[in-house]
């Protein structure tokens, strides 16, 4: 049942999924010549938001996957960093949210293994959890090479449960003790979006992007005032465009207050430690 609900989910998420913009849709295409210029590729992926049909340029990251036939070597691992540079440089801010992994061909089939990834500026390593490997089969987006399907093994509905467990209780429940991180917009937002995203996962096996995981956090009993603020800041006029009064009335007056990311922060940590309890208790026996 579950796979055919997910089958369904990717054929109606294919449908509705919009073309990339076209400054991105030019970022892609010089990402991807100067991936084959620098390592043997065997594939490119998209997940997250452009693959989900959520992706805000200029505010979404653009999560990617580029398949190697084989591991980077020492001097193609500079050429990469060169390239990821080079693109930042000129690219604008889609080239600066770019993030991509590099797993390949030769790497043990384990979800927990770590790869060579390109993340906040650097190289570095990182495991493709269960959530990006289900996002790669159920609506990945295919830019270069075979698809997900070919060279990626599929996770099972125990192992993303597992890490969708593991990832509330292990990081971000404990990251509610940490009060001053709670005061950047990055970490309310993924804190809060995250735990409506895993509710759903965990209710049924199905992924959802970050604008269908705010009328859930709704249904959660968030704060409406920093889902208010959430809104605004990812769905709203860019920051360079005068709102309209309406959509200044709707992206949470509060902002505007020189003590509103402190009072944000206490209202989003003392909805969220709550609700991860809550979704533990109820997920993390079965």
């Amino acid at each position: 049942m579950r796979s055919a609900k997910r089958t369904a989910m990717r054929t109606a998420t294919e449908a509705r999924r919009p073309a990339p913009p076209p400054s991105t849709a030019v970022l892609l295409r010089a990402f991807l010549t100067g991936l084959q210029e620098r390592v043997p590729l065997r594939a490119l992926w998209a997940h997250g938001s452009l693959a989900g049909g959520d992706y805000q340029e200029g505010r979404s990251d653009l999560d990617l996957i580029a398949v190697l036939a084989r591991p980077a070597t020492p001097q193609e691992e500079r050429r990469l960093a060169e390239l990821h540079r080079g693109l930042a440089a000129t690219g604008g801010p889609p080239a600066r949210a770019l993030h991509c992994a590099y797993p390949d061909r030769t790497a043990p089939d384990d979800p927990a293994h770590p790869h060579l990834a390109w993340a906040h500026d650097e190289l570095t390593h990182r495991p493709l959890t269960p959530v990006t490997r289900r996002e790669l089969h159920s609506f990945g987006l295919v830019l270069y090479g075979d698809g997900p399907a070919a060279l990626l093994p599929p996770v099972t509905d125990a192992q993303l449960t597992a890490f969708v467990l593991a990832d509330l209780r292990g990081f971000w429940r404990p990251a509610l003790e940490h009060p001053e991180y709670w005061l950047r917009d990055i970490w309310v937002d993924l804190g809060l979006l995250t735990l409506a995203r895993a509710t759903v996962t965990l209710r049924n096996g199905t992924l959802i992007s970050k604008g269908h995981a705010l009328p859930v956090l709704a249904g959660l009993g968030a704060p409406v005032q920093v889902l208010a603020d959430i809104r605004h800041r990812r769905y709203g006029p860019p920051a360079s465009s005068p709102a309209p009064a309406a959509a200044a009335t709707a992206g949470a007056p509060e902002a505007h207050r020189a003590d509103w990311p402190a009072r944000r922060a206490e209202l989003t940590r003392a909805f969220l430690g709550p609700a991860i309890d809550r979704t533990l208790a109820a997920y993390g026996n079965g």
